[in-house]
């Protein structure tokens, strides 16, 4: 998947050691010029939370890749940045916080689905472990199978905690057959989210094509 490629190339700077940014600051920068742009570099590091110069360094890989130009209101995306941000928005919904559960035990849970992307999913494990190493506590698979969501290898019935997260989940997402929700779970807002991030970009790569 291009963007996978273009996230792994640049967070990496060609195979040396990871820099003060990574894959997830990368996709944000550009979810955020898709949707607020012009932005300011300053409003950008500040979103983030990064230092300006790793904001200033992203900027400069994206114009590199003819992704992103700047103007005197801010950066914006080029129509090839925008056909990313397209795909982006049309595969993954969210971000919506739930409430704690014996499921999303942290004080703060933050979902994302992915659609039709049950096929890149095993156990969950693969998408916990990449929440873990961003910062997180965990993080929550779970997928919509014959209308309802189940747990990775688990077809019992759901338990009331199961019931209630689909319940808030189904008023914000319409589910659909194969879609995945990926819950980040985190001490704070910010590691929930980067959890749920990290989770959602594992799912990503492990999809075929």
């Amino acid at each position: 998947m291009k963007l996978l490629k273009l996230l792994e190339e640049m967070a990496r700077r060609g195979g040396g050691p990871l820099p003060a940014f990574g894959e997830i600051h990368i996709m944000e920068v550009i979810q955020l010029l898709g949707s607020e742009s012009p932005v300011g570099r300053f409003k950008l590091s500040q979103k983030l939370r990064l230092g300006e110069g790793s904001t200033r360094t992203i900027l400069k890989h994206l114009r590199v890749r003819g992704l992103v130009e700047g103007t005197k209101r801010g950066y914006t995306l080029t129509q090839k940045g925008m056909k990313i941000y397209s795909f982006l928005r049309r595969r993954v919904l969210g971000p919506l916080e739930l409430p704690q559960t014996s499921l999303t035990f942290g004080s703060y849970n933050i979902a994302y689905l992915v659609r039709n992307a049950a096929e890149a999913v095993r156990l969950g494990v693969e998408q916990r472990d990449a929440a873990i190493r961003v910062g997180g506590l965990g993080a929550v698979t779970l997928l919509f199978r014959n209308g309802r969501l189940v747990m990775p290898g688990a077809e019992e019935s759901p338990n009331e905690d199961l019931l209630k997260v689909q319940s808030l989940l189904g008023e914000a997402f319409e589910f659909r057959e194969g879609d995945v929700v990926l819950v980040g779970i985190g001490e704070s807002r910010r590691s929930a989210e980067l959890g749920a991030k990290a989770a959602l970009l594992e799912t990503l790569r492990r999809l075929k094509g």
